[in-house]
């Protein structure tokens, strides 16, 4: 009388292999998100700014973001904008923090006029610390 085989089997052997190709099609994706965020991430509006030797970015906790391109074209933090608009937002940003850093970035082409033009707007407001954004001199050779 049997009742079943007495030889044994081994059993399989284990996988000792890592597959690869889950981790290969996370990197390639991404890989492909970070080169269509990167350029996103780069300021847009392209200034020739004017070089300086005191030229340091500022650790204000509130600022706000003037443009002047070379053209003569007002940005708020990179977004089209005329005088009126920007009266109507400094007003409010005044309002709401008084202590409000505006950084200023003017392209070295743009008229003084036009500059100071945007400064008694902002000074009208009630925005009195303004910085004018500069480049770093490069360093001597």
């Amino acid at each position: 009388m049997s009742f079943g085989r007495l030889e044994r089997t081994s059993a399989p052997a284990p996988m000792s292999d890592i597959n690869m190709t889950p981790l290969i099609d996370v990197m390639l994706v991404l890989l492909v998100i970070f080169m269509v965020t990167a350029p996103l991430m780069a300021s847009s509006l392209r200034l020739d700014l004017p070089a300086t030797e005191g030229a340091t970015p500022s650790d204000a906790p509130q600022t706000l973001i003037v443009a002047l391109d070379a053209e003569g074209r007002l940005f708020i933090a990179e977004e089209r904008s005329d005088l009126a608009a920007l009266a109507q937002r400094a007003e409010r940003t005044a309002r709401e923090h008084p202590r409000t850093e505006v950084q200023l970035r003017a392209d070295a082409r743009v008229p003084y006029g036009q500059v100071a033009e945007v400064l008694g707007v902002l000074q009208t407001a009630g925005l009195s610390h303004i910085a004018f954004v500069a480049q770093p001199k490069p360093a001597p050779k």
